[in-house]
């Protein structure tokens, strides 16, 4: 193995496989049979780095113009000045370069009557790269200037190439900083990388397969996966990869490296954090220079990707750590278990999913739901505490929660926090407009509002309160039942009726202490 930084290679073991060693497309353009003849014979048998020539005739300007838009990635034109016109030569370069925008093919104009078309003219006023009189062009000379402009037709391509991966990097590496859960990345990254060796029809792009791999509990698991692998997320690697693929991402495992095999990439990340990552990925054919380059280039923004997404996942996890704190110590302060808040968290996140909102949504909602009585936190003890039925004064006293926490978190930056503060304001508010503090009706009452709504009240009603027993599970649906459309949004209701054992199912999990 030869190492390379952050990569490894294999030495080159042989060829790479004649499949993608499609030929070399040359256009002999010429009105005379003979010089079509004489040029194949001439040519036959030719090789210019271990790819043949497919050899195009045309007879006329049309006919030439038909094959270069039917063949883009034509390489050399042998292009005769006089056809059916004197100057049709000359029309078909024009028609390349401005019509076609082709400023690939390499275009040898060949003439048997250079006073007709003098080369300095011809050179300077059309843009050909080379010039040959047809009695100067012998079997050597043709040889010599079809490798030449093969040669300039390859470095024209590979620069083009490079120029469309860097490109195509740049906007694959925004895409992928976008992305926040470690799964929706992987699965990002796996699509980029492959999109990214999509760039003729030479590419393995359309044969790939591929996968990304995170380890867990000191398990590889498949976290995304294309091709022959598509089946296998969530699963142990080790249990669906046949050996010969693990034995690849052992090496690069215990190696801490990535590695070029072949057809194959291994890409090994491990972050500041010490989590570990695989990316691997597999073609038909064996990965030529300019993919290892895109490849590698495009590694080290995967590199960083990974290492951003663990970094806000720590991130969120603090926060998610804060927010449920302070929901117990609201809860704590008016003698509720803290397990109220971790119920309707859950609630609310099964109850966006079911009305259809985004997982990013409803993980949001999740998060930010169990600060929807932050603002009790002002409310004196003797209020929140009583055991017995409020006052209209002290009930008035109690409203003002809502305003409190909207007070608290409406400040902040954070998205979680904004939720909150929306939540904390709007969740007293009812469908038919009689509730508090704005009065809001239906649709205007924020959807994270309504959710939480619901969830909150079947929460409370189903544990022993400090001003109420539990109630009958009967009665808490007759309640919601007789709610819908005045006290609740409709569809909520209805989803949540129809979904009832999963909420039940949360309930159990979460029992108070």
């Amino acid at each position: 193995m030869i190492a390379n930084e952050n990569l490894l290679f294999r030495e080159e073991t042989g060829g790479e496989s004649d499949v993608r060693k499609k030929p070399w497309k040359v256009l002999i353009a010429d009105d005379e049979e003979e010089v079509h003849a004489v040029t194949r014979m001439v040519l036959e048998g030719f090789i210019f780095e271990g790819r043949g020539l497919q050899l195009l005739g045309s007879y006329s300007g049309d006919e030439t113009k038909a094959l270069l838009r039917e063949h883009p990635d034509m390489a050399v034109i042998l292009l005769d000045v006089v056809m059916e016109e004197e100057n049709a030569g000359l029309e078909v370069v024009k028609y390349i370069r401005e019509k076609l925008q082709n400023s690939f093919v390499r275009i040898i104009l060949r003439t048997g009557q250079p006073g007709q078309a003098p080369e300095r003219r011809i050179t300077m006023e059309y843009d050909i790269n080379d010039y040959k009189e047809k009695t100067e062009l012998t079997a050597q000379k043709l040889f010599t200037t079809i490798t030449a402009s093969l040669r300039a037709y390859r470095d024209l391509r590979t620069i083009e190439l490079n120029k469309r991966g860097l490109e195509q990097i740049v906007a694959a590496s925004a895409n992928l900083f976008e992305l926040r859960s470690l799964r929706q990345f992987a699965n990002g990254a796996l699509l980029q990388l492959t999109s990214l060796l999509h760039f003729d029809e030479n590419s393995l792009y359309i044969q790939s397969s591929g996968f990304t791999a995170s380890r867990q509990k000191g398990e590889f698991y498949v976290l995304a996966a294309t091709g022959e692998f598509k089946n296998y997320i969530d699963k142990p690697v080790r249990e669906v990869v046949p050996e010969e693929i693990c034995s690849f991402l052992t090496y690069a495992i215990e190696h801490q490296h990535s590695l070029f095999v072949d057809n194959v990439y291994v890409g090994y990340f491990r972050t500041r954090s010490g989590s570990e990552n695989l990316v691997y990925m597999q073609g038909r054919y064996t990965l030529n220079d300019i993919e290892h380059g895109l490849i590698s280039t495009f590694s080290t923004n995967i590199a960083v990707a990974f290492d951003n997404i663990y970094l806000n996942q720590e991130i969120e996890e603090a926060q998610k750590e804060v927010i449920f704190t302070l929901g117990e110590v609201v809860e704590t302060r008016s003698r509720e278990t803290g397990q109220h808040v971790k119920r309707v968290g859950a609630y609310s996140h099964l109850l966006a999913l079911k009305y259809g909102l985004d997982e990013d949504a409803a993980n949001l909602l999740r998060l930010a739901a169990p600060m929807h009585d932050v603002g009790k936190i002002g409310i004196p003890d003797a209020i929140l505490n009583k055991p017995g039925k409020l006052t209209d004064a002290e009930f008035e006293v109690i409203k003002t929660h809502t305003t409190i926490g909207y007070d608290i978190l409406k400040g902040s930056k954070e998205k979680i926090l904004r939720a909150a503060a929306t939540i904390a304001l709007q969740h007293h508010e009812r469908w038919d407009g009689l509730g508090y503090p704005q009065g809001l009706q239906g649709d205007q009452i924020d959807i994270f509002a309504r959710i939480t709504k619901l969830a909150d009240i079947f929460d409370a009603l189903s544990f022993r309160r400090v001003y109420n027993e539990a109630w009958n599970m009967d009665l808490i649906l007759k309640l919601f039942e007789e709610g819908r459309d005045t006290v609740f949004a409709p569809i909520l209701v209805n989803l949540f009726l129809d979904n009832l054992e999963a909420f039940l199912e949360i309930k159990n999990t979460y029992p108070n202490k």
